[in-house]
């Protein structure tokens, strides 16, 4: 292998690089996943990310982007943990650039969380398919500890008429003046789901600002008295679905406030959003589940028709 440079991000100069080195990793992975330096811009200014610490990229002597690798770290007050999200040009895989990365990220984790006492979680993941980042991983001592899937369903076959519960009303939600009870619903729905990390509202105001956002494809459900009982945020990417040829639209976000739940609530959220992607001019809703929710997510999607297109690993590692 030639010789190789890592280095840290340097701002906007290194947007089109690595959105290109992302176009040549998707033309090879075919994840149905394009990244635009819209794309990049959004996720490099989360909160809590600082692309000066938690992001590296490799270059070859001739100068060329041939890898990049992000750190995502849980958030103060939270168990220590990291997630690892890389990518590798196919022409230069399998040449232990990888493990470079690894060893970068592990050391980036360990460093952050020196002074903090305790075990230490490594994350990362990849597709079933994907068996020779699996191998890698699997190498590395990562362990899997939970599997996700895609699905999909066809919007071109009848969708059931929703049947709301007596006293509530979907509505678009008014995303700015109910940011706090938004995020309040959010995390109590979520708060006995695994891996769950609490939404901060630095965190929704940031997201509001992606580009990707469809205010008129986030709803909410309210009970009589006001109460924000349920929720079905849908989105359309449309940098995908050019380059995929392709008309597809996500169910998002779906649930169920607890306290609300077992009354068909989140059906008939479900339904409402699969038809406002329809009118939208999508062919396809696609969705991503824990293949072990505890409410019983998987059964309701497959009720309604949804079929599994791809399967996740969420994979870990406990650095001590």
């Amino acid at each position: 292998m030639n010789t190789l440079l890592m280095r840290s991000y340097q701002g906007e100069t290194d947007l089109e690089a690595i959105a290109k080195l992302y176009e040549d990793c998707e033309r090879v992975d075919q994840s149905s996943y394009w990244t635009s330096v819209e794309d990049l811009r959004q996720f490099y200014s989360s909160p809590g990310f600082d692309p000066a610490l938690d992001l590296r990229l490799w270059e070859n002597d001739q100068g060329q982007l041939i890898a990049v690798g992000g750190l995502r770290q849980s958030k103060p007050g939270e168990p220590p943990e990291g997630f690892l999200g890389f990518r590798v040009h196919p022409q230069f895989r399998g040449q232990s650039l990888e493990q470079d990365i690894i060893a970068w990220g592990t050391q980036r984790l360990q460093d952050a969380y020196q002074h903090q006492p305790g075990e230490i979680k490594l994350r990362s993941g990849c597709r079933t398919e994907q068996h020779d980042r699996v191998k890698l991983l699997e190498e590395w001592g990562f362990v899997a500890d939970r599997y996700f899937f895609q699905m999909q369903r066809d919007l071109n076959q009848p969708i059931p008429q929703p049947q709301l519960p007596a006293g509530f009303v979907v509505r678009t939600l008014n995303a700015e003046q109910e940011a706090k009870a938004w995020v309040e619903m959010f995390n109590q729905t979520f708060i006995d789901h695994w891996n769950h990390h609490d939404l901060t509202m630095e965190e929704y105001h940031h997201y509001l600002k992606n580009p990707n956002y469809c205010p008129n494809l986030d709803l909410v459900a309210t009970a009589a008295d006001g109460t924000l009982a349920g929720f079905c945020e849908g989105q359309i990417y449309p940098y995908d679905n050019q380059r995929n040829g392709r008309n597809e639209g996500w169910i998002n976000l779906l649930g169920t406030r607890r306290g609300f739940r077992q009354l068909g609530l989140g059906r008939a959220m479900l339904l409402t959003g699969m038809q406002r992607l329809k009118e939208e001019g999508m062919d396809i809703a696609l969705l991503g589940v824990d293949s072990q929710n505890p409410s019983g997510a998987l059964r309701l999607y497959e009720s309604i028709g949804f079929q599994k297109r791809h399967t996740s690993i969420s994979y870990v590692k406990c650095l001590g």
